[in-house]
């Protein structure tokens, strides 16, 4: 590395990984002297299958001035008010995780605490303007915050993830990253620093660099090639490692929401856009073989595909590592959660966040990389413990699901689900990707009843509070009413010339 920290940064991998971190690197890293290069090969498929986000990424898009009229043109998007899980508790059951709370806290205590006192925690949906908007298929941008129940909600997309990724690459590339098509052949190390010097590619051209970011999938060609860092695997709590991928025609109206279904051997997604719907189904090996879930993918389509269905093998878990000397992993290439919650996007953005806020302007100080590495373990470890609640909770009788409760769980989840079912209360051990509305909206959904609330709940008249939740209800109907169709919205935002 030149003296005075790093001057070249070096990105191995496009994508939609590769291009969000170069474009915030130029936009947002401290100000100094450094170039971006980012190396891709066009000989090598990206995963590209994640449609849909968390409404995190609106923030990550301000901060690096993509509008949000220009991922709606540019890769087909659609708003998404959250996820609606179908056959998870028991089959013909369902309930919805919206993007929102339910409602303010009332006399400083979380609403779902007086759900529980007042035993309507089988109506929790009835409290969420995102629950209700969603299934009615309307949808209009929250009001500003403080505006009430029209700012009590949040939305975030379902977009093409490799014409976004073109789009960032666009943009990036115009503000000053170079772009480099070649195929990395290998890494070279410094035999006395145990750094990454260059990248070798394979026509012979070489690459140096002072930081190299991995983002190269699965392949993890840097981090777990060149630094040779080890994997965490987590298969023993999320067995569920292939899935099966296929866009197919849609109908007439656009939910506003992504769907879940929970199948025989795992479950499958259902994701609309503009143009087309995304369908995969994602399944355990260990209980449901490949014809077996192509099978069940395909008799489930609501129009006819429009492309040959892809497989997708990976493991659950992450590099022990995230940034190891002077390599930094990520996306894929730091780890996989299976795409149940939307998160893949969201991790890389907090692998950048992170990145930007560590950034090593004065060297690779070890401090550093120590944090960066706890911050990212958290994330992946309550993002983990998040997913396998879904499973955790199931009444579904097949061996999968089975299997699924009998298995062993993470200290910190079997302590949420004891704590939550003890008191109502929720713990939250990062809450930069679900809040506390988030967990409630799983919990109470999944079936669980606290035995208790929170003791300060009863000094709130019952009376009272039965009347707030029966006017909160009448004013989300309400303002669902004066909400279009989400098409409706969208020929209207074309009509002002902000859509093709």
């Amino acid at each position: 590395m030149k003296e005075g920290g790093v001057r070249r940064i070096v990105i191995v991998g496009g994508g939609t990984a590769g291009w969000m971190t170069a474009l915030a690197l130029v936009r947002m890293a401290p100000p100094s002297n450094f170039t971006i290069t980012l190396v891709e090969s066009a000989e090598i498929g990206i995963v590209g299958v994640g449609e849909a986000t968390l409404p995190t990424i609106r923030q990550f898009n301000d901060a690096v001035g993509v509008e949000e009229a220009s991922v709606l043109r540019n890769a087909h998007a659609t708003f998404k008010l959250g996820i609606e899980f179908c056959d998870w508790r028991r089959r013909g059951h369902r309930f919805f995780h919206g993007f929102g709370d339910y409602g303010p806290d009332i006399a400083g205590i979380a609403p779902f605490h007086q759900i529980t006192r007042l035993g309507r925690y089988d109506q929790l949906d009835d409290y969420s303007v995102a629950a209700v908007a969603a299934r009615a298929g309307r949808f209009a941008h929250p009001a500003e915050p403080g505006k009430g129940l029209a700012s009590s909600y949040s939305y975030a997309y379902h977009f093409d993830a490799s014409r976004y990724a073109a789009n960032l690459a666009g943009i990036a590339v115009a503000a000053g990253v170079v772009h480099v098509e070649g195929q990395v052949e290998h890494a070279a190390i410094g035999a006395g620093s145990g750094l990454i010097e260059k990248l070798v590619l394979r026509d012979g051209r070489t690459i140096e660099g002072d930081l190299f970011i991995d983002c190269s999938g699965f392949r993890a060609l840097l981090i777990g090639g060149a630094m040779g860092v080890g994997f965490e695997d987590w298969g023993h709590w999320l067995p569920v490692d292939r899935a099966w991928a296929v866009p197919c025609a849609g109908g007439g109206d656009i939910a506003p929401f992504t769907r879940a279904t929970a199948t025989s051997g795992g479950w499958r997604w259902r994701i609309p856009l503009q143009h087309r719907v995304g369908n995969g189904q994602v399944y355990s090996s260990a209980f449901q073989d490949d014809d077996a879930a192509l099978t069940e993918l395909i008799a489930g389509l609501e129009g006819e595909p429009l492309a040959q269905p892809r497989q997708l093998r990976f493991k659950t878990g992450h590099r022990r590592q995230f940034w190891a000397g002077n390599c930094v992993a990520i996306g894929l290439s730091g780890g996989f959660l299976e795409p149940l919650e939307s998160t893949s996007i969201n991790l890389i953005e907090r692998g950048i966040g992170r990145l930007i806020e560590l950034f090593p302007t004065a060297g690779l100080d070890p401090a550093l990389m120590r944090d960066y590495n706890r911050t990212m373990s958290d994330a992946f470890s309550s993002i983990r413990d998040f997913i396998i609640l879904h499973y955790r909770l199931s009444e579904r009788d097949e061996p999968f699901w089975q299997a699924m409760r009998r298995q062993s769980i993470p200290d910190t989840l079997a302590h949420q689900i004891e704590l939550f079912t003890a008191t109502g209360e929720i713990a939250i051990i990062d809450d930069r990707s679900f809040a506390a509305p988030s967990w409630a909206a799983i919990l109470f959904g999944m079936g669980i009843v606290p035995r208790s609330y929170h003791p300060l709940a009863d000094r709130q008249p019952i009376g009272n509070v039965a009347v707030h939740f029966d006017q909160g209800k009448r004013m989300i109907g309400d303002l669902v009413k004066r909400m279009p169709m989400h098409r409706a919205y969208f020929d209207r935002m074309a009509d002002a010339g902000n859509k093709p």
